[in-house]
Formats: structure tokens, C-alpha cells, sequence
């Protein structure tokens, strides 16, 4: 009993089989099938190929939400260098939540020279490249968010050169916290003096042909410190024409948290506005001269993700390749066969030809084709 119930679960997957043989007595191979064929597996190894780099490369995905977050701090990482000796200048934000200065104590300010060793204008010439290539192809950024990890530094290679010359400017770095509003940060002429109503800056013991706010912007950023990134702001130089001139920088914050497969950040990207001139109280330009970066902070927050084709995808779409180029191969192959079968046998019809009348002497024509004689023997 149980050999003839197998026997019968055998006989009934049989005759569910969707994928029936055929004998090789049946088949019958043709030169145009062996070109068709090889051409078919020749474009599926190729598009297999392309599939599959396709498969191993991740793209960024783009999420925009509210930022609810109000009570954090935000901080600023800054590396600016200006052509004035560190005690003519000072540096400080001006929050315009408060009437108070922020504490401007994380702050260094470290006396160097303000030209460039050739190593270092190396390095500057290739950020100033990097910076225009990507206000071109703005694509570029995502490739920058996908190399983008902790042991990659983009600051300012260190001077290597001993130079005897004494330093005639100053280099302000480190970082600054700050709420979550718009503000003013800014360097000018002498130290910040804070009062209850507002805060000064000590000018009045620096002279005026001192006065030169010429400036290098090595690094500019908000938020978490991530090195590989490159911000808008990276490799600028500003040389001033007077000694009275107001160098001015509108930006607009977004926070941003950052998802790759190599960093996870919580940092900020900005847009920038930059705009000059001449302080001249007599042809009604006022202002006070020094480098002001206003800042905002967008209402937006983006998620920028990385992500990656699942397995799963790229199988069905394998299988589509491989299923649709035999289907369209094969069909292309039958219509071609047929055509040529037409344009053969009308060339072989046309070979016939009808045999032409013969005349007999008294003016009768005989229309009966010759007989075909039959040598059988």
C-alpha cells in the first residue's frame, strides 16, 4: 500500500511539472540559434556585471522634519586667521536672545604668520578646487557624507618650514556653545568688554593703520566636529583694500543628523551670503570694521541616511535580466527566421518561370507543358 501511494504522489508531481523535457531526438540546432544564443549569454554576463556594481554602491536618503529640539546648545568650531597681532583683536557672539556676550573663553588665540608655506597653499589651492567643484555638481556632497569618517582630518597641514620671521597675525580657534538662536559672531578691534546693556570692544589704544582684517577661514562649522566633512566656508581668504573695511557672512543653519555605514553625527550644515565694503562715514557707509558672521537657524531638520539595495531586489532583478533578455532573444530570433523564410521562398517562386508557346507549321500554337518522362525501371 504505501509503495503504491508513493507511486501515485510520483505519477500526480509528474504531471504537475511546469518545466516538461524534451527528448534530444526532438531538437534541432541551427547556426542563427548558436549566434542568437551566444549573444544572449554575452549581453546577460554584462548586464550581471553592471547589476552587481549596482547592487554593491549606497545612495543618500533625504528626511525633513520639524526640529523640536529648543533647550540644547549649539556649538561652533572655528579657525579663522586674521593679519592683525592677537592683542589688537578679540573675538566674542552676541546672542540675540540675551543682551549679554556669550563666553567666548574656549577660544585660543595664537600668534603665526599669515603667509602660507608652499605645502600649505598646496592645500589650500586643492580646497578652493573642491570648493567650486561642488557649487557645480552639488551630487558631489553626498560623496563627501559617504567617505566621510573620524580619522580623516581636513585642517591645515602644520607649518614645516622654520621660519624666522615674527608673526604679524593671529589664528583664533576652538569652539564655542551657544542656544539654539540667531547670533552674531564676530572679530573686530580690540577685547570685548561686557555691560549690562550690551558689550564694547577696547579700541581706543590701537591704532588705525594697524587696522587690516584681511582673514583666512580654515575651518568653519556647527555642531559635532566631523573632520571629513567639507563646509562652505573651508579654505576662504579675504584680503582687505582699506584699513576701514567690513567683511560680512549671512548664514542659515540646518541641523542635521548624519547615518553612514562609517560615522553617525549629529551636525549642521549652513548656506552663506558674503558681502563687502568700505567703511566711509562721509559717503554715508557706516559700520564698524572687522569679519561679523551672522548665523540663523533654520525651523527644518534633514536626516541624511545611507542605504543599500537588499538582497532580495537585487535577485528579482537579476532574474528579470536573465529571464527577459532569453524571452526577447528568443522572440526576435523566431520573427527573423520567419522573415527570411518569406524573402527565401519568394526568391525560389520566382525562379519558376511558365514555358513559352511552341508554333507549329500551320499557325497553331501548342500551350500543353512537356511531359516529364519517368525512367523507371
Amino acid at each position: 500500500m504505501r509503495r503504491l501511494n508513493r507511486k501515485k504522489t510520483l505519477s500526480l508531481v509528474k504531471e504537475l511539472d511546469a518545466f516538461p523535457k524534451v527528448p534530444d531526438s526532438y531538437v534541432e540546432t541551427s547556426a542563427s540559434g548558436g549566434t542568437v544564443s551566444l549573444i544572449a549569454f554575452t549581453t546577460m554576463a554584462l548586464l550581471t556585471i553592471m547589476e552587481f556594481s549596482v547592487y554593491q554602491d549606497t545612495w543618500m536618503k533625504y528626511e525633513y522634519e520639524v526640529d523640536k529640539d529648543f533647550s540644547s546648545k549649539l556649538r561652533i568650531n572655528i579657525d579663522i586667521t586674521v593679519a592683525m597681532k592677537c592683542q589688537y583683536v578679540g573675538a566674542d557672539v552676541l546672542d540675540l536672545a540675551e543682551t549679554m556676550v556669550a563666553s567666548a573663553d574656549g577660544l585660543v588665540y595664537e600668534p603665526v604668520i599669515f603667509d602660507l608655506s608652499p605645502q600649505q597653499k598646496e592645500w589650500q589651492r586643492m580646497l578652493q578646487l573642491i570648493q567650486s567643484r561642488l557649487q557645480e555638481e552639488h551630487s558631489l556632497q553626498d560623496v563627501i557624507f559617504k567617505s566621510a569618517f573620524k580619522s580623516v582630518s581636513t585642517a591645515l597641514p602644520p607649518r614645516e618650514d622654520d621660519s624666522s620671521q615674527p608673526p604679524d597675525a593671529c589664528r583664533i580657534h576652538g569652539h564655542l556653545y551657544v542656544n539654539k538662536v540667531a547670533g552674531n559672531f564676530h572679530i573686530t578691534v580690540g577685547k570685548a568688554i561686557p555691560h549690562p546693556r550690551g558689550h564694547a570692544h577696547l579700541a581706543a589704544l590701537v591704532n588705525h593703520d594697524s587696522y587690516n582684517f584681511s582673514h583666512r577661514i580654515d575651518h568653519l562649522s556647527f555642531g559635532e566636529l566631523v573632520p571629513g566633512i567639507i563646509n562652505p566656508l573651508d579654505g576662504t581668504e579675504k584680503v582687505a583694500v582699506d584699513h576701514n573695511q567690513m567683511f560680512q557672512y549671512f548664514i542659515t543653519v540646518v541641523p542635521t543628523k548624519l547615518h553612514t555605514y562609517k560615522i553617525s553625527a549629529d551636525t549642521h550644515q549652513f548656506s552663506v551670503t558674503e558681502r563687502e565694503r568700505v567703511i566711509n562715514h562721509a559717503a554715508g557707509s557706516h559700520g564698524v570694521s572687522g569679519i561679523f558672521m551672522k548665523y540663523d537657524l533654520s525651523s527644518l531638520m534633514v536626516t541624511v541616511t545611507e542605504e543599500h539595495m537588499p538582497f532580495w531586489q537585487f535577485f528579482v532583478r537579476l532574474c528579470g535580466i536573465v529571464g527577459g533578455i532569453f524571452s526577447t532573444t528568443g522572440m526576435l530570433h523566431g520573427i527573423g527566421k520567419f522573415i527570411v523564410e518569406i524573402i527565401y521562398c519568394r526568391f525560389r517562386l520566382g525562379s519558376y518561370k511558365p514555358v513559352s508557346s511552341v508554333p507549329f507549321e500551320d499557325g497553331h500554337t501548342d500551350n500543353h507543358l512537356p511531359l516529364l518522362e519517368n525512367n523507371t525501371h
